[in-house]
């Protein structure tokens, strides 16, 4: 249905009056090609414009609100590399305020001598002339008088495209909002506010029995939905569609914005939640899966197999394991575990489970040194046993390759191992029973639903040795049942963990030839395969081919360094681990390939150059590839030269803390989703407004009322679901394949 201007909601924003090609080619860079397309596209903060404050009104750490002139502008550069920026605005009515900006030369083109300005921020420090640091501010052109008392939408922009672009624009599509559907049934609200008062009100009874400080509460109180956003003491409401979409983008009041967000926040993680709830069910309820029980005599004669005593936490998840193969509906459980926890012995229980009840089973890794690897240790471990184990990797010859698949289709395999060659459409399996994915959030969402487009469907055990935080576990993994593994077995020590500086590179390398000597051996670990050329504008150390040959000449002479890198072929990397396995490398340079899966239990020293390029997560794996056998462990971070405070803090809290999943939540903080699980990650959904470094209160509680909805509707078929099934289909079908669900 058209509005009054003429325009639908499918109308390309060219012939939108007021926008035009020209401004429509820079909108399509931020992905907004139609009419509707910019009724969703939310301001990621706002500047909340009040009756701007006098001299005598600003206070340090209180937030304000200034309008000035410029009348000076300066540009610094730091002994620590960093860069500022400052403007010197004059107060009208008397005074003055310096802004601040750090790290953004392009600040200084922004403004000019005698520009009228309205900067709102914290006052940093007062007197003479106070200081705002990283403000938000409006440039008023000449002879325009400064907006009303209310918040002014800041939306991400491109170059080319100013704010007042943005706003004008959606200002030309609002009388579309009339006719967007509404997709949450006010039943629907009306509880998921009522939960979030009862969510605030507990959580401020607990507060002011522990007296705690207001971090203690839930997210969407008191820490903001968006940059500058602040506590209100209103309850949360969730507004109507219409209500929201108004107020999102032309709020009266913060209070206004905030309410917005919430409920387009609630919103986008309500109708995820549906989404891998009906494909939870999909999955449970599509077929049925073989029958593996677990009896006592099977039971025993696997645990024999293992040269070691379970921890009580291996206890509970392989119970949790039995429990769900004895089932005719597929298993769906992740086994989510700290570094040198003892998963592997979870996959190989789950797959022995399986050969005795004469069913196959198949492991899928994300790399072939992975998959060599596995391979290898299970044919160790099971070398005096009658189960056939082979190996699936894409360098295998055409020959072998076939002979190899004939085998698997006619049930003579009982054990594959392999990379992504196990879901080729030229595999067939005769009878498989159980699939095992190792470091399953490196394949995604997609990835494991082909794993299920054959004609059986068998159990599904993942495992992860990266601790996921608890929001991206309900996401990525949020179809999925877990186990979580913490203890470590008897015996292991903590890592030392140091963090140090270029200058003491000398003394380390002397104290890891001490331990070389002493019969252990060392990693040494570069981000990158070889410095880019640049690395002086980098600020980087050179990279692992020319460490390698720095340390074989230099202060580890005499030494049998290896190298490893991702550019080296199957056979070569694998050859190279093995020599160093078997003690005929004594140090081996790496890069991060050698971060999950590397078990050499006489590799007591680690040393990380250009540490400050990788997250905590990434660094706890590093970490774990030394102290896995009886000798102490030992890691030593070398930063970067020219990194901050903030990063050098950092790593030194990383130093401090042995906890991964502690590790994980930080990162998550520090980097965000896409940063800690990889750009390319496809399990991962987009989220267009809500965080989940931010959101996790509201995303647990979307979680229970999609659980409780699908409980009661499973297919949403119910006619006042309709409307939601239509959202889940529209915004997660492709990804988890709901739209084939009915």
């Amino acid at each position: 249905m058209a509005s009054p201007s003429g325009i639908d909601s499918k109308t390309p924003l060219q012939l939108v009056p007021g926008i035009g090609a020209q401004k429509a080619s820079l909108l399509e860079r931020l992905g907004l090609r139609r009419a509707i397309d910019l009724l969703f596209f939310f301001p990621r903060t706002y500047q909340d414009v009040q009756p701007w404050n006098t001299t005598l009104e600003l206070t340090e750490n209180t937030r304000a609100c200034v309008l000035g002139t410029v009348i000076d502008m300066d540009s610094r550069f730091g002994f620590d590399g960093r860069s500022s920026v400052g403007v010197l605005l004059e107060i009208e009515g008397g005074g003055y305020l310096r802004c601040v900006w750090y790290n953004q030369p392009f600040r200084r083109e922004q403004f000019s001598i005698g520009r009228r300005v309205l900067a709102t921020g914290v006052i940093k420090s007062s007197g003479v002339a106070s200081q705002m640091r990283h403000p938000e501010v409006l440039l008023l052109a000449e002879g325009e008088e400064p907006p009303p008392a209310k918040p002014i939408p800041i939306y991400p922009l491109t170059e080319g495209l100013q704010q007042r672009n943005v706003v004008q624009s959606i200002a030309a599509v609002m009388p579309l909002i009339e006719h967007v559907e509404e997709a949450l049934p006010l039943e629907v609200r009306e509880r998921a506010a009522q939960k979030l008062a009862s969510m605030l009100s507990a959580s401020k009874a607990s507060i002011s029995n522990q007296s705690a400080s207001p971090t203690s509460e839930p997210s969407w109180v008191g820490l903001p939905l968006f940059d500058g956003d602040v506590a209100t003491t209103a309850p949360p409401k969730l507004l109507s569609i219409h209500d929201a979409l108004r107020m999102i983008h032309q709020p009266e009041t913060m209070v206004e914005a905030h309410d917005a967000r919430l409920r387009f926040i609630f919103q986008e993680l309500f109708v995820l939640q549906l989404a891998l709830a009906m494909h939870r069910y999909q999955t449970q309820y599509s077929k049925p899966a073989p029958n593996i029980p677990s009896n006592a005599m099977v039971h025993a004669r696997i645990l024999k197999r293992f040269p070691f005593d379970l921890t009580s936490d291996q206890t509970l998840a392989i119970e949790d394991i039995r429990r769900d193969m004895a089932r005719e509906i597929p298993m769906n459980r992740l086994i989510q575990g700290d570094v040198g926890t003892g998963k592997t012995a979870l996959a190989q229980y789950a797959m022995l489970s399986a050969v005795a009840n004469h069913y196959q089973a198949a492991m899928m890794v994300p790399t072939e040194l992975l998959a060599r690897q596995h391979h290898r240790k299970l044919c160790e471990q099971l070398k005096n046993s009658k189960v056939m184990i082979e190996l699936l990797v894409g360098s295998i010859s055409g020959k072998d390759k076939r002979e190899l698949l004939q085998r698997i289709a006619i049930g003579t395999v009982d054990i594959v191992v392999g990379t992504q060659a196990l879901i080729s459409e030229h595999v067939e399996f005769a009878k498989l029973g159980l699939l095992v994915i190792d470091e399953q959030h490196r394949f995604g969402v997609e990835q494991r639903a082909s794993l299920r487009k054959s004609r059986t469907v068998p159990h599904y055990l993942v495992m992860t040795a990266t601790p996921i935080p608890r929001t991206l576990a309900m996401t990525v993994f949020g179809d999925l049942d877990v186990s979580i593994l913490r203890q470590r077995p008897p015996g292991q020590s903590v890592v030392q963990t140091y963090v140090s500086e270029p200058a003491q590179q000398e003394r380390w390398w002397k104290f890891v030839l001490e331990q070389v000597h002493s019969g252990r051996q060392a990693f040494v670990v570069a981000p990158r395969v070889e410095a880019t050329g640049d690395e002086d504008a980098a600020g980087e150390s050179v990279g692992a081919i020319q460490q390698w040959e720095i340390l074989s000449q230099g202060p580890l002479a005499g030494l049998r360094v290896g190298l490893v890198h991702g550019r080296m072929d199957g056979d070569e990397k694998q050859q190279k681990i093995d020599d160093f396995v078997s003690g005929k490398i004594q140090v081996l340079v790496a890069t991060t390939v050698i971060e999950v899966g590397i078990d050499v239990p006489n590799a007591s020293v680690m040393t990380i150059l250009d540490a400050d390029r990788l997250g905590l997560a990434q660094l706890h794996q590093l970490r774990g590839r030394v102290g896995r056998g009886r000798f102490p462990g030992y890691v030593c971070l070398f930063p970067r030269a020219d990194i901050g405070s903030e990063e050098l803090e950092r790593l030194k809290l990383f130093a401090s803390n042995h906890d991964g999943f502690a590790l994980a939540e930080l990162d998550l903080k520090l980097r965000g989703p896409g940063e800690l699980l990889g750009t390319r990650q496809t399990g991962l959904p987009t989220l267009r407004i809500a965080d989940l470094s931010r959101d996790s209160e509201i995303l647990q509680l979307a979680r229970s009322m999609a659980c409780e909805i699908i409980a009661t509707d499973p297919l949403l078929n119910l006619p006042e679901h309709a409307k939601l099934r239509r959202q889940v289909v529209a915004k997660h079908g492709a990804t988890l394949e709901i739209s084939d669900v009915g």
